[in-house]
């Protein structure tokens, strides 16, 4: 599959990230700052991917407010084709907490206007879906909505992606899996595998044993995100493949995943084997998260091929 335009659904969200200073005292005040920029894993997928030159749509809810129109605009400007549905409920928005060393420690999703989704905001939907190269959705959708999404994808021979987002929403990623019918990656990390097929993924042969059960549950691809560790792509058919880390300070991990996730997607549409295209995948993410915006706003695919001639880590 080459070239052609991606849709991207899901989260459409206002990141607000506290930092802390210094190590958190819990149950206390701290010291810290704190940011506002666009976010949302949908969001900042598309964003990740119209950087990189490829064409998207996203689609998905906004609210009816200054907020929408701020995200929508901001969206738009960094060449994202935006198509806001819904409009029933306020506009997300994503709070994050982070230590002092710019990892969550936990966040908070307030995405109303997503969970509002229904069949009618599907019907807007689908044309743009038919006649794409590939749709990435994610798991801040209402089960039924994703269900029918990936249905309707999968009689228009659309190849699908999909993002578990966090451990609690993984389950609705795994309620519309079928194995007769598998998509084409399910991208969990760590503890979303284990939440998705309720096994244990703390060692290496626990990982691949977990993923090729996800692959079993209807996915042909299952790539484990994680982190400074590196991440593990496990096809269907086919030995798993480690992937390294590479080896940068991070300043805020909001968004790598989401990065990740483009960077892959981005060199998949560009004809590169899936293999190549996670290890360009980390590069994004590795760009990303050496960054205070949750999109890296001067990412480049030169930008990125400067990051790939660097050293790589041992997968660990």
């Amino acid at each position: 599959m080459v070239g052609g335009y991606v849709v991207v659904t899901g989260g459409i969200a206002l990141d607000l990230k506290a930092r802390a200073n210094a190590a958190l005292v819990r149950g206390s005040s701290n010291r810290g700052t704190l940011t506002r920029c666009p976010g949302g894993v949908a969001r900042n997928i598309a964003e990740n991917l119209a950087r990189l030159d490829t064409a998207v749509h996203l689609v998905g809810a906004v609210g009816d407010d200054p907020l929408g129109t701020e995200l929508v605009e901001k969206t738009r400007a960094a060449g994202v084709t935006v198509v806001p549905v819904g409009r029933r409920e306020l506009t997300g928005t994503y709070t994050a907490m982070l230590d002092e060393h710019g990892e969550l420690v936990a966040g908070v999703a307030d995405l109303a206007a997503t969970e509002a989704l229904a069949p009618d905001d599907l019907a807007v939907m689908l044309p743009l879906v038919a006649g794409a190269a590939m749709l990435v959705a994610d798991a801040n959708l209402p089960v039924s909505f994703l269900h029918n999404l990936v249905v309707r994808a999968r009689d228009a021979r659309v190849p699908v992606v999909l993002d578990p987002v966090s451990v609690p929403k993984a389950g609705r990623v795994a309620a519309v899996l079928d194995p007769r019918h598998p998509v084409l990656l399910v991208s969990p990390n760590r503890d979303e595998l284990a939440a998705l097929t309720g096994a244990s993924t703390g060692s290496r042969s626990e990982l691949v044993s977990a993923a090729r059960r996800l692959c079993a549950l209807g996915s042909e691809n299952v790539w484990v995100r994680m982190g400074a560790e590196g991440s593990l792509l496990v096809p269907r058919a086919g030995d798993p493949v480690p992937l390294g880390a590479h080896q940068v300070k991070a300043v805020d991990v909001t968004g790598g995943g989401d990065a990740m996730l483009a960077g892959l997607v981005h060199r998949w549409l560009l004809g590169d084997p899936l293999a190549e295209a996670a290890a360009y995948g980390q590069a994004v993410a590795a760009l990303t998260v050496t960054s205070d915006e949750t999109v890296r706003p001067d990412l480049t695919p030169e930008l990125v091929e400067t990051q790939l001639a660097r050293p790589v880590g041992r997968w660990r």
